[in-house]
């Protein structure tokens, strides 16, 4: 990959819908780790929309949620989805396709 096409997916913008059942313990924690996933590694480059869907059942059917909690990336494409409560960061960003931040160098 390209220097130039390095710094365009550095730029890029994140669309995220979260699907969670109420504030369930998994729900809760799912929030958590997804807003520090995106603090950390998406930081100022995402939106990032929770639905519950007992609040909100048609947007679970619309988007086709079997199961939740339910996180949907809708930009950039291609539409990618993650199950759970997102707790194993490696395959959060390995599945919706977001190149881990590199550590911080402590002097």
């Amino acid at each position: 990959m390209t220097d130039a096409a390095k710094g365009d997916l550095s730029r890029t913008r994140y669309v995220l819908r979260l699907y969670v059942t109420g504030s369930t313990p998994r729900s809760t924690r799912a929030i958590e780790n997804m807003r520090r996933i995106c603090a950390t590694h998406l930081e100022g480059r995402y939106d990032l929309e929770v639905i519950d869907i007992y609040q909100n059942p048609e947007a679970a059917i619309d988007q086709q949620i079997i199961a939740a909690p339910t996180l949907v990336k809708l930009l950039p494409l291609p539409l990618r989805r993650v199950v759970g409560d997102l707790s194993n960061i490696e395959k959060v960003l390995a599945g919706l396709e977001i190149q881990p931040k590199p550590p911080s160098r402590q002097r």
